[in-house]
């Protein structure tokens, strides 16, 4: 049995397994929501599941505002949920922090997944100083994130390579090669100013939610690895705690050892839902049906590609199997389109779709279940990259964009590598050998000799590419899901916006996603658009109003352009400010200067 911890939860004394996220603390005790939403006092529970949504906010030791589905729980934490947005008991104003200390390396290295790990072994590798800042508590990313309970990877996909990886990561750290930084939240990447001589990269960070430090690193090349986030939908009862997202469910499962509930529909497009859905059914939840809105013998209209990634039908069938073993029904070309319940999920209402992907008439059927765990794919986290300027273009999604990047990894700025879902979703293999690239690529910038990426690697990336793009291909997401919500349907979860008030703001004149913004305020919340700047962008396209693609899908126009990419404590703001001070900058220009690197102008 687990080692167990004692917390206090709302004044109650409970037991429960030391390193599982308050989050799953919750699920366990067949609590699905625990906070109340400030405008309609709903309840609500977990839901990206991975510190993006901010719907899970509970107050821990007196500080409002922390991730449940990130922090951990420690013995004799004293935790409250919340109502609306809370805030700490002690309102004084504290004393000026004095401002922090900024470290410096070669490569910073924002994301410790499959391709951040990757590329800060290949700069280590290569004789750089490498800082790695990472939100989760432990390298290996939402991928193969972890925790005590679940340490021998027996939910985990590929974890004998995450067990090499982490092996050499571990000796660089030991060897103070690499500087591993976890639960940072990194909010801010300023590449060099062009008017001065200084050649960094300043990168700045939250350390915890809990603490609420800060630290700054300076830089002369950074590979961004952010990874990415599942798309959900808005349909009718999708705020119920106990609607999630699918990685989610995957989330709490694979840190917690804790399934996120008894009777659960897997639903969505693509071939993620496999192994969420097989993850949970071993895990001795009762999988009700996985829901694919696509329809995957579209994979036989793309031979050539297959071929090219045959490593990856062995996979996919061995899922199916072990689906077939459990009894799984697997509908294709159905889609959840509503959850019902009083406080929490009760059923999901499920329906056929015609070909452009609308509920056929008389198909619907209610599924009891108590977990929802929906994905439509997944949204990259490009907001530090367009923050530095880093150029972007359309994703597979609207308002979903992904960064240029060249041969070596290297966007638009120099010196600033992207690798993994930040160039486009494509699954663990395609983020390694891009943050292989992406590592030997930053090595090179700042001046040490490397050798290229071994051929076998670039080969690989451009298979992995091509069968990325045929997922694309069979598992969009259905343009007829517009359709799905009604006006009641909330489609901002921060600010409780209704679809009914965006056809309101649309009938105003609010012709493209900033109009709405700022006449229905969708996407001012916590989550700062993250979670409905991709519907509201689809939802104008289909016909809220008349605005062109270009601007529908923009990313400025959704909310995905912000000088700010995590939400951030004023304190922290105040002590950013005094890093700004003439003098410091002017000592790291001097510094950088001193150690002046090789031009690399026009690299890419």
């Amino acid at each position: 049995m687990a080692e167990q911890v004692a917390i206090t939860v709302d004044g109650a004394e409970w037991s429960v397994a030391a390193g599982i996220t308050i989050a799953a603390a919750f699920t366990e005790r067949g609590q699905p929501g625990w906070r109340r939403t400030r405008l309609r006092g709903e309840p609500r529970g977990v839901s990206c599941g991975i510190g993006v949504c901010f719907d899970c906010l509970v107050t821990v030791n007196g500080t409002p505002g922390v991730r449940a589905c990130l922090a951990e729980v420690r013995p004799g934490d004293v935790i409250s949920s919340e109502n609306g947005s809370s805030f700490a008991d002690d309102q004084s104003v504290p004393e000026p922090a004095p401002a922090p200390t900024v470290d410096r390396c070669d490569v910073a290295v924002v994301g410790a997944g499959p391709a951040g790990l990757t590329a800060a072994v290949a700069a280590a590798d290569a004789g750089c100083a490498v800082q790695v800042l990472d939100l989760g508590e432990r390298p290996g990313g939402q991928y193969w994130r972890w925790g005590p309970a679940t340490a021998d990877g027996r939910f985990h996909h590929g974890w004998a390579a995450f067990t090499a990886l982490r092996e050499r990561f571990d000796a660089h750290r030991a060897g103070g090669q690499i500087i591993y930084r976890p639960g940072h939240a990194v909010f801010q990447l300023q590449p060099p100013p062009e008017a001065t001589t200084a050649s960094a990269f300043r990168v700045h960070a939250v350390a915890g939610d809990r603490e609420r430090d800060y630290a700054s690193v300076l830089a002369q090349a950074v590979v961004v690895a952010t990874g990415a986030y599942d798309l959900q939908l808005p349909v009718p009862g999708w705020t119920l705690p106990g609607v999630m997202a699918a990685g989610a469910a995957q989330s709490l499962l694979k840190s917690s050892a804790v399934t996120a509930g008894h009777r659960v529909v897997v639903a969505g497009t693509g071939p993620f839902l496999l192994p969420v859905a097989v993850g949970l059914a071993q895990a001795g939840a009762r999988v009700v049906a996985v829901v694919e809105a696509g329809q995957p013998l579209d994979y036989l209209r793309h031979p050539a590609g297959l071929a090219a990634s045959w490593r990856k039908l062995p996979e996919a069938g061995g899922y199916l199997a072990r689906l077939a073993r459990h009894r799984v029904p697997v509908l294709r070309r159905h889609a959840a389109i509503a959850a019902r319940g009083d406080g929490r999920l009760e059923s999901v209402t499920v329906a056929r779709l015609d070909q452009v992907g609308r509920p056929v008439p008389g198909t619907e059927r209610t599924l009891a279940a108590d977990v929802l765990a929906a994905g439509y794919g997944f949204v990259p986290q490009v907001e530090l990259l367009g923050e530095a300027g880093a150029q972007l273009s359309g994703g597979a999604q609207p308002a979903s964009p992904v960064a240029v990047a060249g041969p070596d990894q290297q966007t638009t700025v120099p010196g600033l590598f992207a690798a993994g879902e930040t160039t486009g979703i494509g699954g663990s293999d395609l983020a390694r050998a891009e943050g292989e690239i992406a590592g030997r690529a930053a090595a090179r910038f700042v001046g040490r000799p490397v050798a290229p990426p071994p051929r076998a690697v670039v080969r690989e990336r451009a298979a992995l590419r091509r069968f990325a793009a045929i997922m694309q291909a069979v598992h969009p997401v259905p343009s007829g899901w517009t359709h799905w919500p009604a006006d009641d349907t909330i489609v901002c979860r921060c600010e409780e916006v209704t679809l009914g008030r965006l056809r309101a703001a649309a009938a105003l004149g609010a012709d493209d996603a900033r109009s709405i913004k700022l006449l229905a305020r969708p996407g001012m919340g916590w989550c700062q658009g993250r979670i409905c700047g991709p519907p509201v962008a689809a939802l104008l396209a289909a016909g809220l109003s008349e605005p062109t693609a270009e601007r529908a899908g923009h990313p400025a126009a959704s909310g995905l352009s912000r000088p700010l990419a995590q939400p951030v404590p004023l304190g922290v703001l105040a002590r950013l400010a005094a890093l700004d001070d003439p003098a410091e900058t002017e000592a790291a220009s001097a510094e950088d200067a001193a150690g002046a690197r090789p031009d690399h102008e026009g690299k890419m």
